[in-house]
């Protein structure tokens, strides 16, 4: 079993708070990290018909038979029991007396979460990071805003590493495997039964046709600009259901958007938001993408490297000190950069991604154009490239390989 980054927090949280929800995408390791680490004395999964609609029978008279600390697996089939969870607590207090897995975001259901404000603590579990995998804790994103120069050695992957790890994501189930036949069996289970079967509970909506078709565009167009009224057209699925879809893709994790970046808040637009799916070994299954096809293409390589990227960096707000959000810019002009990371106080990092082992200067136009921007606030520009060498290009301007993602700043893990 991979020590999974969040443990440490999901251990304090137990100390001092009633309620503890670990949330994620389906198969990303939540009932294993809650069982592992919980001291819980019940546990119960609501994947079980039989178990759920007890539960939905009498959801209080169902809380009280079971001892305390609880695990309760797959929380969103049964909404009803957050009344009684408040209930619960308030009569009693005690810290991690439930614990509980969700495949559903609650700050997207808020019907979810209103009841247990200021009683809960949710945690996120993605997919496996890279520094989960390697064994270390990443600290790319303290460092990447520490001015201090970048002092890295250089890049420890050769030859189709980086490819084979953007190929094979980070989901648990699939890392174990070690035949490609077995890895796309997983995936194919994934995109079908598990994810159709979880939008039906969570809405009681039957997407059996529409869903896998929606995960294959979406994976498609993996970072471009999201045009909905197009994907709308192009799937033959009016529209509202369509969004009400992508919404639900999106409260389960499987949908990850993008805004736009600008100095103004009030310009951050969703319409402008780029769509990507959460892993990028998952984009590469429904896009047929394996290492061979991506000698003959290799423009197909920058897409998928770009939301490996992406996704690692959300990985690591998990248990990095600085606190941020994830953009990408695109001006008027057509100047881009594929990720925009602004601090909480108003700083900023921008990476762009580069499928490529050599910079040239035109990656450097977008980052040296938001420098002059920003002054003071622009702390560096980084071209994260499949090159070797970390190396300067002006004014905190940095080309760094891919995998500084998860040496730079890094510590060994502990749990």
């Amino acid at each position: 079993m991979y020590s999974r980054h969040i443990a440490r927090d999901f251990r304090e949280a137990l100390e001092d708070t009633p309620v503890v929800l670990i949330s994620g995408a389906r198969q990303t390791g939540k009932s294993t990290l809650a069982q592992t680490y919980g001291n819980a004395q019940s546990y119960v999964s609501f994947d079980d018909p039989a178990i759920a609609d007890a539960a939905l029978s009498d959801p209080l008279g169902f809380l009280q038979s079971l001892p305390r600390p609880v695990i309760l697996d797959e929380v969103q089939v049964v909404p009803e029991l957050f009344r009684s969870i408040k209930y619960e607590v308030d009569r009693d207090r005690r810290p991690g007396a439930f614990i509980l897995t969700g495949s559903a975001n609650v700050l997207l259901l808020p019907r979810l979460s209103d009841s247990l404000v200021g009683r809960m603590e949710v945690l996120t579990l993605w997919p496996l990071s890279q520094g989960e995998l390697s064994g270390m804790r990443e600290g790319f994103i303290d460092a990447a805003f520490d001015p201090a120069p970048p002092v890295l050695g250089p890049s420890r992957m050769r030859g189709r590493e980086i490819t084979d790890r953007v190929l094979e994501g980070g989901f648990p189930e699939v890392v174990g495997r070690s035949r490609d036949r077995r890895v796309r069996a997983w995936f194919r289970n994934y995109s079908t039964t598990t994810l159709q079967r979880h939008i039906e509970d969570a809405s009681h909506i039957d997407a059996s046709g529409e869903m896998p078709r929606l995960l294959s565009l979406v994976a498609s167009q993996a970072t471009g600009v999201a045009n909905v009224a197009k994907l709308s057209r192009s799937l033959d699925i009016p529209h509202t259901s369509l969004v009400r879809y992508l919404n639900l893709l999106r409260a389960s994790y499987v949908v990850q958007g993008l805004q736009a970046w600008s100095p103004n808040l009030g310009t951050r637009l969703r319409k402008t938001e780029k769509l990507t799916l959460l892993d990028s070994g998952l984009i590469a299954y429904l896009q047929n993408i394996d290492a061979d096809r991506m000698i003959v293409e290799r423009e197909l390589f920058g897409a998928l490297l770009e939301t490996f990227v992406q996704m690692e960096l959300r990985k690591q707000f998990g248990w990095n000190d600085t606190l941020a959000h994830l953009f990408y810019l695109r001006t008027a002009s057509g100047t881009e950069v594929d990720i925009v990371i602004e601090s909480n106080d108003g700083r900023v990092v921008a990476i762009e991604v580069k499928a490529s082992t050599k910079v040239d200067p035109r990656d450097r136009r977008g980052l040296e154009l938001l420098r002059d921007q920003l002054g003071k606030r622009f702390v560096r520009g980084i071209v994260m490239y499949t090159g070797e060498h970390t190396l300067p290009f002006g004014d905190r301007i940095w080309a760094m390989p891919v995998d500084a993602l998860w040496r730079w700043g890094a510590t060994a893990a502990r749990d």
